[in-house]
Formats: C-alpha cells, structure tokens, sequence
C-alpha cells in the first residue's frame, strides 16, 4: 500500500456532486500536485485528507491505516494554508513551537526543533520577531516551520504561493522543491498554476468537474495529454488547436494538408473519417528563414510578444491564427508574410467530439 490511498472517494452537497469518483495512490516520498481551474473539486479532495470535511462515500488510506472518517489530530498530518494563519501575539520561535507545545512535547525537543527547522529556512535571525513584522514570504517560511517541527507523516499544502507576489512565488516554489529534497516528506499540493504544478510534482492529477482528467508524471501530462482540457490547460502559451477532417486521404484543414506521424496516419487508416482537433504546442512552431521559400505553412505575422529570451508570435494563416514560441527576438514587423514549419511528430490528435486523445 502506498503512503496515500485515496479509492472511489466522493462528496455530495445536496443534489450537487463536487466530487465524483476520485482514485489516486502516491508511494512514500512522492510529491503529489492537485492542479485544476476554480471550482473543479481539488480543495475539497484535500480537506477530507486532511479530516476537516468528510467524504459521501469512498475511503482514504494514509500508509497502510484507514483514515476516512478519523478527526484530523489522529491522522499524522501538517497542512500549510494560503492565507499563513499564524498566531500575531506570538514570535516566530512561539509560532513555530506551538503545535509541538500542544502535544506535550519537552521544552527541550520543542526548543531543538525550532532551532533545526529555522536553521532549515533561514529564518534564525526571525525567532523573535511578531508575524506583523515580517514580509509575506517570511511569514510563508514561518508557517511552513510550523509544519515542519512535526515531522508527519504526510504534507498538505493549499494554494501557499497565490498571495505572494511574481518574484516571491518563483523563490519560494524553489523553496518548498529544496524542502521536499531534503525531507521527502510525502506532500500533497494544491494550486491552479499549471507552472507549479510543472516544476514542483513528481506526479500529477489535472480536475476538472469533480474528475481526474489524467494522472501521470509531469512529462506524461505535457507530452501525451490525454484529452483536450489537459492539453489546453498546460502549458503556456496554451495548445494551437486547428479544426480538422480525416479521410482515406490523410488529414486536412480548410484544403491544407496537415503532416502526421507514421503512427497517427495508422490510426486514421484504422478509423477514417472523423473529425478531429490538431494540435501544435508553440516551441514545436518554427518559422522559416525565408518567407518566400516552398514547405511550411504561409501566414501573416498579427502579434509579437517578446518576453526577453523568446518571444511570442501570433500568425494569421488560412488554418487559423496561431501562436509560436521562438528564441530570442524576431526580425520581421507586423504585417510580413512568413512560413511555419513543424514537424509531423510534434502534432496531438483530439476527437472533437469527445475531445479525448487520438491513440
């Protein structure tokens, strides 16, 4: 059994189901992401792991004991919430040993503790100091110490990076990533940013609905999405997606052919005449040296986005407009004529019925 188990687990609020059928199962050590839009369920999956609310049905395993409808203190757990909730009357060493003092844990151990995990974060020059006195990355640091002084047997954190602002996030998801190294404490990790969810998972769930769009490594849910939602919601910028018909003849959008692995025009021979979305990550996209050579795609350059190493151009072309992803910055201006260019293998195949993965 695996650290966490999470088996057919749902919750119903009157006639609503938030959650529908959740299956999920992490090995000691691994660091689980929870990622989806507003609403799609993954809050709730965390507070019944955590005990705060309690599942319709379904059941939840953490190592090899059944904790579904046991009360949080019992569940060896240390949960770290977005909005800090630290104590303001007490300092930082008080914060950090207060959940410690609770148990009954010696003066002594209380005191190591605190010593080891501020030691851990950086923040021995902080212990004496009010919650009100320190930036809002300091205060995260604090609240993760508090956690950390545990030493539980798994991690819950919800959303600890969304009120902290662009350059205080990227420092401290490169915190909480040194963190988990260094413990491999099994963690458990809400958020919406797919980036976060990229960078710091060894694992992921993507939700959507109540649902687990798709479970798989960081890796698996960027290069084979299993469906369209996944495939739009990671990654940035997000898919092109181009409308397209099969035939016996190949693929193609608005009269142009579009190129297919030799895999992807087996499994159109297989199923014929279906309509299908294209789709085309922006790095896969290049953009000819010269507009006026044959091979690519023609197009009208509309939009540059440059963003310093790369930069973003959005091509109007008779497929649609499209976005690619290029090194450093773009000679042309907008208005010139250019060719995409790709190669067959980049491409994803959707049913733009079910929207779920072409094998």
């Amino acid at each position: 059994m695996g650290a966490l188990s999470i088996r057919q687990v749902r919750k119903t609020y009157g006639s609503n189901e938030i959650l529908k059928g959740i299956d999920i199962e992490i090995e000691p050590g691994e660091f689980l992401i929870l990622v989806g839009p507003s609403g799609c369920g993954k809050s709730t999956l965390l507070n019944m792991i955590a005990g705060l609310e309690q599942p319709s049905s379904g059941s939840i395993h953490i190592g090899a004991r059944e904790v579904t409808h046991a009360p949080s203190r019992e569940r060896d757990i240390a949960m770290v919430f977005q909005s800090y909730a630290l104590y303001p009357n007490m300092n930082v060493a008080q914060n950090i040993a207060f959940g410690l003092e609770m148990r009954k844990v010696p003066k002594a151990e209380r005191a190591a503790a605190v010593a080891r995990v501020s030691a851990m974060l950086q923040i021995e020059h902080l212990l004496d100091r009010k919650p009100g006195q320190l930036s809002g990355g300091q205060r995260q640091r604090v609240a993760m110490g508090r956690a950390l002084a545990r030493q539980p047997a798994l991690f819950l954190f919800d959303e600890p990076l969304s009120n902290l602002d662009a350059k205080l996030r990227v420092e401290m998801r490169a915190e909480i990533k040194l963190l988990h190294q260094r413990t491999r404490t099994t963690t458990v990790y809400v958020t919406h940013d797919q980036v976060e969810a990229m960078t710091l998972g060894d694992r992921i769930a993507v939700m959507r609905d109540g649902l687990v769009q798709q479970f798989g490594t960081p890796d698996e849910i960027y290069g084979r999405p299993a469906n369209r939602f996944v495939a739009e919601f990671v990654g940035s910028p997000a898919m092109n997606f181009i409308d397209a018909q099969a035939s016996a003849a190949g693929l193609s959008a608005q009269g142009v052919a579009l190129p297919l692995s030799a895999a992807q025009a087996q499994a159109l021979r297989d199923s014929p005449h279906r309509a299908l979305s294209y789709g085309l990550r922006p790095e896969d996209l290049a953009i000819a040296p010269d507009a006026t050579e044959d091979g690519g795609l023609p197009g009208t350059l509309r939009m540059l986005e440059p963003t310093g190493p790369e930069t973003y151009a959005m091509v109007d072309t008779a497929i649609g407009c499209l976005t690619a992803r290029v090194p450093g910055r773009l000679s042309q201006r907008i208005g010139d004529p250019l060719r995409l260019q790709w190669q067959a293998g980049a491409s994803h195949l959707f049913d733009r019925g079910t929207g779920q993965r072409l094998a």
